[in-house]
């Protein structure tokens, strides 16, 4: 091979490389670190967050995976008579030939049923939390009741759309782009995101979610196609790492909301990138959290009284 189309080849891919960025339009929304927020009465954001890299044990499997058959489950499964046109056309032109398929690691984590679907529906209150963490670069526009609008100021945008929501299935469809210094034109990738969801509730009323995402991403760029196909492996295990933390979070703050409903009001209050309607309504989540708790916490000595008067 001519020595400068080897040249033209290498620049080519490395230019390309850039591109994995964008198989992440939601991974870019849930990937933070670990952090602790249960022992606390400061509203502060320092004194509700608390310390970094807290270590958790997990029993869920710790690696995703992309078999074809599974695929073919996934895309099956998919309520398409319930979508609008668009949608179906936007999904099927994905999810038919993705550049990347995978599953991430199944999640069980204790939640409050509520709070999940509301953090699953509002990402930017995700977001405003780690913007003031500030362990993100992230910045969310809400540009529609059921879009989202995200940049991480080096070049990648990505617009993520809400086409189907129920208490069980959550479907994403997200395109993005990115056009900096690295790339002499830009560069778009899209992705279809299907979050399925499980409840179960103990005899003490506490909640189990178990969630699973589904991803399939597909470039426009051929030079792209190639790299992201040639990297999903490491690709992969980084989504995969991303997901397991940001359950593993969203439980912390659940439970937060549970023991230290005051200090979390306080901070969801002044949370940067979410709309004043879309804080009130987030306070209203966790109040109704803490209400549950009083009367979970008033039934259970209520019982025990009863028993003890039992056994006098």
């Amino acid at each position: 091979m001519p020595s400068g189309s080897t040249t033209r080849i290498v620049r080519r891919w490395r230019h390309c490389a850039i591109a994995v960025v964008l198989l992440l339009p939601l991974w870019e929304l849930i990937g933070c670190p670990m952090i602790d927020i249960l022992g606390t009465t400061d509203a502060s954001a320092e004194g509700i967050l608390g310390p970094l890299n807290r270590e958790e044990p997990s029993d869920a499997p710790q690696s995703g995976i992309g078999s074809i058959e599974r695929r073919r489950q996934v895309i099956e499964s998919l309520p398409m008579n319930r979508l609008t046109p668009a949608a179906q056309q936007r999904i099927t032109g994905i999810t038919n030939s993705p550049t990347i398929y995978r599953q991430l690691p199944t999640q069980a984590i204790a939640c409050d049923r509520d709070f999940f679907l509301f953090i699953t529906r509002n990402p930017e209150i995700l977001v405003g939390m780690w913007d003031v963490m500030g362990v993100t670069q992230v910045t969310t526009t809400r540009t529609g009741p059921y879009q989202l609008d995200a940049s991480d100021g080096s070049g990648t945008t990505c617009r993520v759309d809400l086409v189907y929501g129920d208490p069980h299935l959550h479907i994403f469809v997200a395109d993005g782009s990115y056009d900096g210094r690295m790339v002499a034109r830009p560069i778009k990738g899209s992705g279809v995101f299907v979050f399925r969801s499980t409840y179960a509730k103990s005899a003490s009323g506490e909640t189990t979610v178990t969630g699973t995402l589904d991803c399939f991403v597909q470039f426009d760029n051929l030079g792209a196609d190639l790299v992201a196909r040639t990297l999903s492996g490491f690709i992969g295990r980084s989504a995969d790492a991303n997901f397991i933390e940001t359950a593993r979070f969203v439980s912390q703050i659940s439970e937060a909301s549970r023991v230290n409903p005051h200090a979390m009001i306080n901070f969801a209050e002044r949370l940067p990138q979410v709309s004043p309607a879309k804080r009130r309504q987030f306070v209203e989540v966790i109040t109704s959290i803490s209400r549950r708790e009083t009367a979970r916490e008033t039934a259970r000595i209520s019982a025990a009284r009863t028993v003890a008067d039992d056994r006098r």
